[in-house]
């Protein structure tokens, strides 16, 4: 019997880990999910009006929740001039990562600062290169 329990627990030590990464991979899949369907309604919405919208209220995205029950964040750049450099998601060389607008999910910790190299800021999910790139900060 005791070999038994002491199976099960090995078996157990092991599963569990590979499980709790595969339920993060997941979440970050469907975060990366969320931003593609924003992205998309966002540029539907500048097809309409030729313009960017102020708010994620503006498309009717405002309630829409990440894997973390955190809102997504959403920062419009175009049209903004100066203004931009100082609200705008940066790389390691502090060069914004849009031109467009900025749009992101804080990740499991939810925290995030501007600059993507921060320790706050490397969990999150972001909108890279005008919608080129999608994933993690980590990962830009």
């Amino acid at each position: 019997m005791m070999i038994v329990i002491a199976v099960i627990a090995i078996l157990a030590a092991v599963a569990i880990p590979f499980f709790i990464h595969y339920r993060e991979k997941a979440r970050i899949a469907v975060a990366i999910s969320g931003i593609k369907v924003i992205d998309q309604a966002v540029a539907g919405y500048f097809s309409d009006t030729g313009g960017y919208p102020d708010s994620l209220a503006d498309i009717g995205l405002s309630n829409m929740k990440d894997p973390w029950g955190n809102s997504y964040q959403y920062i419009k750049l175009a049209g903004l001039g100066n203004k931009v450099a100082g609200s705008a998601r940066k790389d390691r060389f502090l060069v914004p990562v849009n031109s467009d607008f900025d749009l992101y999910s804080m990740g499991p910790d939810g925290v995030s600062t501007l600059a993507l190299t921060a320790k706050n800021s490397r969990d999150d999910i972001i909108r890279a290169n005008d919608g080129a790139y999608i994933g993690t900060a980590a990962g830009y």
